[in-house]
Order: structure tokens, then C-alpha cells, then sequence
């Protein structure tokens, strides 16, 4: 406050209008060049098509009038007498305001390019997705810790000695970031070890869906009513993930029931009957069809066949069209579906009346 009174003493009213004005003046030429700059930067994009000129519009957009301010503070200050500290302060308010627009343009560019990558490989690469999601958040931490060092270091801190102080604080601070630090080691996992990448169809316990965005500390899921589930990281892998669309092919084994009123030879047939109800869609591949067990009502026969697609859609498709094929040729065959039913035999007269 000493030095704002001495500043506001050292100077007349002309002076402090003449900086209030310059810097004004300042601010308005700043804003107005960002508006022409952002307005030109888009006709040119929407001229000449290409991602770089996106990205150029994203990073003139993401100018921080508030980060222009002590540029024009700085102007107006030119105007008038400051003490020299506080012209000392007003020089290291600037520079830091230009470090941190810096890094938001740096932090822009790479947000930009990293999400333009991957909406190219979006829905064809769950893998790259995967990576570079994870890359591009790594990346702009990088851009903001080294901002954070370059501030510090021009505030004249010793850098060596904060990090030796983090050394030996690194204990306390693991054990109160405890959870956030296994979520982003857990998240870490995922990228190298990939047991799942976006797009993946995963199942964890009785909750499944579609693996939609892998982040640092969470994992977004879409499931099959439409609804996002959020995952912890590290509680996702520690639960066992069963994973669809690493299925090369799909496994089905149904079974089929006929009444026991059914003739031998017609049950004899019946296995033949299924393989190829089964081979008559295509693709399948057959493996076995047998007359299984005697059911409480049925003769049960069992059908174990492979459908070579891991999407669950074509699994329902080509299982109805068995189903139907197994129905026509049942019905041609004259073979009936067993069903729950219940006979009663009566033997012997007509009781005698009492």
C-alpha cells in the first residue's frame, strides 16, 4: 500500500488520466485484434479446408483478455512515475501473464491436434484412440508443469531445493493422493497393457457396455439401455473384465426338447436334422448335435455350433435364423416341441357305491 501512495503522490491527475486513458486504449486495441484475428482466421479456414486452420481459429479463440490486461497496465505505467519496485512488480505481473497466455495456446494447439487424431481413428482404431487420449492429457500436464517451473524459477524460487523438499515430503503427499495416484498407475496399465481400447464390448460383474472414453482417473461406459457408467480406474481393474470384442468368434451351445411320444427313427434323425438347420446359415460352423438326456418332459438333444463374428447383433440374427430353420424342418419331419404337460392314467372299474 506504501508504494501505491507513493506512486499516486509522485504523479498529478493529468498523468494518472493520461495512463488511465493509454491503457484503455490498450485494452480496446488488444480485444479488437483478438475479434479481427479470430474473424479472419475463420473466413480463411472456411476458404481453405484443413485441420491446421482449425486448429489456428482454436488457439486465437483461446486468447484470455484477463492475460492482456497487465499489457495494458504496462502501457499506461509508461506515463507515469512508478517507485522502483512496484515498477518491478508490474514487470514480473506482465511476464508472468505472457508465460501463462503462452502456455494456453501451447495447451490449445495440443488439445487440438491430439483430439483431431483421434476422431480420424474414432470407431476404426479403439486402440490409437486409447493411446493417444491418454498421451494428449500427459502431454498438456507436461506443458503445465513446465510453465510452473519457469514461474517459479522467475520468481527467483530454488526450484532444486522444492524438489528436494518434495523428496522428502513425497511420502505424506503419496498417502493423501493416495486413490488419484492409483487411478492414474491403473490408467498408465490400460494404455500398455490394453486389456481394453474404445469401442471394446466389456462385461464387469453384472454391469456391460461399450468402452466410450478412457481418461486418467476414469473409464466411461455405455450400456445397452443408453445409460454412461463411470468406473474408477483402479477399481475396474481390479475386478475381472470379460472382454467381447477380443472374440475371434462365438461359441453357442442350445438345446432342443421333442415329446417322448416321438418315433425311434424320427429321433434317430434328429441330430442330422440340426447339423443341418444349422450349416444351412451362413456364417457358421457346426460342431456337434447330440441327443443329450432324458428331461422330465422332453428328450432333450443338444446343439453346439460357433458363429464366426464376435458382434453380438449377428449372433441374433444368425440364432434366429437357426431357430426358424429348425422349426420348418421339425414340421416337415413331423416331430413335435416338447412342452410342459401333465397325464393322468386311470386304471380299473368304477369304484363301488358305499
Amino acid at each position: 500500500m506504501n508504494l501505491l501512495f507513493q506512486a499516486w503522490h509522485a504523479n498529478g491527475l493529468y498523468e494518472w488520466t493520461n495512463a488511465s486513458a493509454i491503457a484503455g486504449a490498450v485494452l480496446l486495441a488488444l480485444i479488437g485484434a483478438k475479434s479481427v484475428a479470430v474473424r479472419g482466421s475463420m473466413a480463411l479456414s472456411r476458404r481453405i479446408t484443413t485441420s491446421f486452420n482449425d486448429e489456428i481459429v482454436q488457439v486465437i479463440a483461446a486468447t484470455r483478455v484477463w492475460l492482456l490486461a497487465p499489457l495494458a497496465v504496462y502501457a499506461g505505467a509508461s506515463a507515469v512515475e512508478l517507485p522502483d519496485k512496484l515498477d518491478q512488480l508490474v514487470d514480473t505481473i506482465v511476464v508472468l501473464a505472457l508465460m501463462l497466455q503462452a502456455a494456453v495456446w501451447v495447451n490449445r494447439f495440443v488439445r487440438g491436434s491430439f483430439e483431431r487424431q483421434v476422431s480420424t481413428r474414432r470407431g476404426t482404431d479403439g486402440e490409437g484412440v486409447t493411446t493417444l487420449t491418454l498421451l494428449g492429457v500427459a502431454a498438456r500436464a507436461f506443458i503445465w508443469v513446465i510453465t510452473g517451473l519457469l514461474i517459479l524459477n522467475h520468481l527467483r524460487f530454488d526450484i532444486t531445493a522444492l524438489i528436494a523438499g518434495l523428496g522428502i515430503g513425497g511420502v505424506a503427499i503419496a498417502l493423501a493422493v493416495q486413490n488419484i495416484l492409483g487411478d492414474l498407475f491403473a490408467s498408465l496399465s490400460i494404455v500398455l497393457d490394453k486389456p481394453f481400447i474404445v469401442g471394446d464390448f466389456i462385461v464387469v460383474g453384472e454391469l456391460r457396455g461399450t468402452v466410450e472414453h478412457i481418461g486418467i482417473k476414469t473409464t466411461r461406459v455405455r450400456s445397452l439401455d443408453g445409460e454412461l457408467i463411470v468406473f474408477s480406474n483402479a477399481d475396474l481393474l481390479k475386478s475381472r473384465i470379460r472382454n467381447f470384442k477380443r472374440m475371434h468368434e462365438r461359441r453357442i451351445a442350445f438345446s432342443v426338447g421333442v415329446t417322448y411320444q416321438t418315433p425311434y427313427d424320427r429321433a434317430a434323425r434328429i441330430p442330422a436334422l440340426l447339423r443341418a438347420a444349422v450349416e444351412g446359415v451362413g456364417g457358421t460352423r457346426f460342431d456337434r448335435a447330440h441327443f443329450a438326456a432324458y428331461g422330465d418332459f422332453a428328450l432333450k438333444y443338444e446343439v453346439v455350433y460357433y458363429v464366426l463374428s464376435p458382434e453380438f447383433n449377428v449372433y441374433m440374427d444368425v440364432q434366429q435364423a437357426i431357430n426358424l430353420e429348425i422349426f420348418r424342418r421339425f414340421a416337415d419331419a413331423g416331430i413335435e416341441f416338447a412342452y410342459p404337460t401333465q397325464t393322468l392314467f386311470v386304471q380299473g372299474g368304477v369304484p363301488a357305491a358305499a
